[in-house]
């Protein structure tokens, strides 16, 4: 069975992933799938930078409020759902663009979802009884003596994270880091054209900051208000995310007004910085300023055209 042509629009936050897949995307009749493990929530509009009701009248955009932010969304969940959609706009002559910042959505989707062991609870509650009683940090130098290259990727602060390389390894005798590297060489439905947005360190800062100021202008506070007055718990993945949580915070009484854009400011610069790692490590990635739409558009044509001879010819 042929490959699927797909352009997949990657890199860190604020980078302007949106601005660029609409205008590449409404150059060719195409649409674009979501690929922001926020943006599939109703409710959360703001805080996660969803494309405005104007940018989505400008090109079709798919799973985007798709579920509730008490609802079950997860990778697996997320690939099964983009495949599908992919697969039915090809069939209709649709050029797809696959846009946004979670990297494990984007793999999950690329390459199917890590074969590790299954969770088993009572190996998963020792670890976290360890969490509990002497810190996340006590948790990762466990990690870093076990298993040190699965540590070099993992944020010590996110202790469930960290916990699953833990459960893995024992689990399995091996680094969750060589089952991923195994992974990378599973078979991809897709032939591939991966888009990079490379931003200068102080110009990312200087986005980020602008962003939320925007963000907060736009009505965020209230837009969390909202979401607890409908009667979600605060302590719901998707309200833990960045931004929401300090706005959370902030209303619960548990901080300042004047640390609370510090705050959000400083954590999405350091999610920026992890993301960059993770986008960092795919070198199949082609890289581009912003601004260089008329690069990035060469780079697209050029890789629609060769998959376009490559079909003529097996069909031959």
């Amino acid at each position: 069975m042929p490959r699927i042509p797909l352009v997949v629009i990657c890199s860190p936050t604020a980078t302007g992933k949106t601005r660029l897949a609409i205008e590449l995307a409404e150059a060719v009749v195409g649409e674009i799938v979501n690929a922001d493990s926020l943006q599939v929530y109703r409710y959360l509009d703001i805080g996660t930078a969803k494309p405005t009701r104007a940018e989505r009248e400008r090109v079709t955009h798919h799973l985007i409020d798709v579920v509730d932010p008490d609802e079950e969304f997860n990778a697996a969940i997320y690939a099964e759902r983009a495949r599908t959609i992919i697969e039915k706009l090809t069939s209709i002559g649709k050029h797809v663009f696959v846009v946004g910042g979670t990297g494990l959505y984007i793999r999950a989707l690329l390459q199917g979802i890590i074969a590790t062991p299954p969770v088993d609870e009572s190996i998963r509650n020792y670890y976290r009884e360890i969490r509990d009683r002497q810190g996340k940090g006590y948790l990762f130098e466990l990690l870093r003596a076990r298993d040190p290259r699965a540590a070099q990727c993992i944020n010590p602060n996110d202790a469930m994270r960290v916990i699953r390389a833990l459960e893995v390894l024992e689990q399995s005798g091996q680094s969750i880091i060589a089952l991923q590297q195994k992974h990378a060489f599973a078979d991809c439905p897709y032939d591939v054209c991966k888009i990079g947005l490379c931003v200068e360190r102080n110009e990312l800062k200087r986005r980020i900051a602008a962003r939320t100021e925007k963000m907060v202008e736009a009505g965020l506070v209230d837009e969390v208000r909202g979401l607890l007055a409908r009667g979600y718990s605060e302590k719901l993945k998707p309200l833990q995310s960045l931004g929401y949580k300090q706005i959370v915070e902030f209303i619960r009484g548990r901080c300042a007004w004047d640390r609370v854009l510090d705050l959000i400011n400083r954590d999405t610069w350091q999610y920026s910085k992890r993301q960059l790692t993770w986008f960092s490590a795919d070198k199949t990635i082609n890289w581009f300023a912003p601004d260089q739409i008329e690069e990035i558009q060469k780079t697209i044509e050029i890789f629609h055209s060769e998959k376009r001879l490559s079909s003529i010819i097996k069909s031959d």
